[in-house]
């Protein structure tokens, strides 16, 4: 697991970093261009201001004196505030006025010629954006701008105003900006990386649990379970999930543990049985003439061998049916009904019983396999008849209500107490009571009932009060019948726990 939680870490902190990366191109594709047009039009803002002063002392004076002292003190003031370098030269390129003015109002740059290709350059183009050192005016590069002084008059190009600031101080805005924004990306960098380092760590967690609890469940031990911690609604579902296999698991391994037990109890008899007969007859022990006896009583107890070998068999195959493919098929449940009455008839007779019949003359179709319910009615009702009291009344019921359609079988005998009704549904469960009076059964067949009405969706329930036992389960009726009215109020088929034997 922690392979996963590494994978997890790296392809978090990837994603970070790669958007950083690609934040940080396109600052840089984009950032130093907009500082570099930020710059040039404050750069032309401010020549713009120098050109309309310039005009202002031409509409004034009637001429333009471009060495005025009050326009020295005006672009000095200028280039105090803005930090640029403000000159101005007449037509031909000669410095007449600079913002570079000292004690004496006197500047090193008066009287310069910018050179004359420059010039040449301006009279095309007026307006111009360059780095450049002016022909060597400059020691250095610098960013240019050149803008002219049309008189008012003619349209006449009088004057040119050169603002400049120096190349290096624009890199160190931007360095400084760079710098600014790379300290930032880091930290914030850092710490979406120690985010996706602890939010990797707290998922990885409830998997690293459960991988250590399956590695318990590879042992045998069903019995660990997965803290609920609640992370996310993933995590915890997927938590729940897994909490509720283990409890399957667990409860699996105990109804394996417990079928292997009932089985070895109930093999152990009849094998006991015809193991001590048979070595009896071997060596002499039973006399000749009580020899066909105890054979009988071996033949007897190998065919209960094979009912038991046959039931667990046909159980296996019943526990694999699908739900969604035994309500594909319909039946007519009256008919299945009628047809186990009559294999039973003889049964019925042999005890002497009266029958009380409530079935409905019309058919009822019925969703399910026809055969499997066929064997629940037959097991219900064969049980019926083997704990019914000679001479009593066995009673038989089918109604519909509701969309369903139940059966009621109900017999008159000695009364279940509750805590063995809760348990007659379980594999191999026989009371006392049925050892004594059916030695041909095998504990199957109840079980067997509850396994095929499970497999339907459907419920069974079962009461005994003041010696009448009732015995009651439901079926879902084919959509297209129509509601019938009821023969009577059902019992809800709640819960139990329990299903019989």
């Amino acid at each position: 697991m922690k392979s996963i939680y590494f994978r997890n870490f790296m392809i978090s902190a990837g994603l970070v970093i790669m958007c950083f990366v690609v934040l940080a191109v396109t600052f840089v594709l984009m950032g130093r261009g907009f500082l570099a047009s930020e710059k040039r039009e404050n750069m032309n803002a401010t020549a713009r201001e120098i050109v309309e002063t310039t005009r202002v002392y031409y509409i004034e004076l009637g001429n333009v004196n471009l060495a005025a002292l009050d326009l020295t003190v005006n672009i000095a003031q200028i280039s105090r505030i803005t930090g640029y370098h403000i000159f101005i030269t007449d037509a031909q390129g000669t410095v007449k006025n600079c913002s570079d003015m000292n004690f004496k109002n006197v500047c090193r740059h008066i009287g310069d010629k910018i050179p004359m290709s420059f010039m040449h350059e301006l009279s095309a183009a007026p307006d111009m954006h360059r780095i450049t050192d002016l022909g060597g005016f400059y020691n250095s590069k610098n960013y240019v701008t050149v803008m002219p002084v049309a008189l008012p008059d003619h349209g006449n190009t009088a004057a040119y105003v050169f603002v400049s600031t120096e190349v290096s101080a624009l890199l160190d805005a931007w360095d400084t900006f760079l710098y600014m924004f790379a300290v930032t990306a880091t930290l914030i960098m850092l710490i979406a990386v120690l985010m996706a380092y602890f939010t990797s760590k707290q998922q990885s967690r409830p998997i690293n649990a459960m991988a250590a609890a399956a590695r318990q469940f590879a042992h045998g031990d069903f019995s660990v379970r997965v803290a609920e911690e609640f992370q996310t609604d993933e995590i915890r579902a997927l938590t729940l999930s897994f909490n509720a296999m283990a409890e399957t698991l667990e409860r699996s391994e105990e109804l394996r543990s417990e079928f292997i037990a009932n089985i070895s109890h109930e093999l152990k008899t009849p094998m006991t049985t015809i193991a001590g007969f048979a070595d009896g007859i071997l060596d002499g022990t039973i006399p000749p003439e009580n020899q066909a006896k105890y054979l009988r009583t071996i033949s007897e107890e190998t065919k209960r061998l094979s009912r038991m070998v046959r039931s667990m068999l046909e159980l296996s195959r019943i526990q694999t049916n699908q739900c969604a493919e035994i309500l594909k098929n319909e039946f007519d449940i009256t008919e299945t009904m009628r047809r186990v009455l009559i294999n039973l008839e003889v049964k019925i007779n042999e005890r002497g019983l009266d029958v009380d019949i409530q079935i409905p003359e019309n058919s009822i179709i019925v969703l399910g396999d026809g055969d499997s319910i066929m064997q629940v009615v037959y097991n219900l009702l064969d049980n019926a008849i083997k704990f019914s009291m000679h001479g009593s009344t066995l009673g038989i019921s089918l109604w519909r209500q509701d969309g369903k359609a139940y059966v009621s079988i109900r017999n008159q005998g000695e009364t279940i107490s509750p805590e063995e009704l809760t348990q007659i549904f379980n594999r191999f469960h026989k009371t006392d009571r049925s050892r004594s009076l059916d030695r041909d059964g095998v504990g199957l067949g109840l079980y067997i009932v509850k396994t095929i009405l499970n497999n339907h969706n459907e419920d069974i329930v079962a009461t005994s009060q003041e010696g009448v036992t009732e015995f009651m389960f439901s079926m879902a009726l084919k959509p297209t019948t129509g509601r019938h009215p009821s023969a009577g109020k059902a019992p809800q088929l709640a819960e139990p726990e329990t299903a019989w034997e």
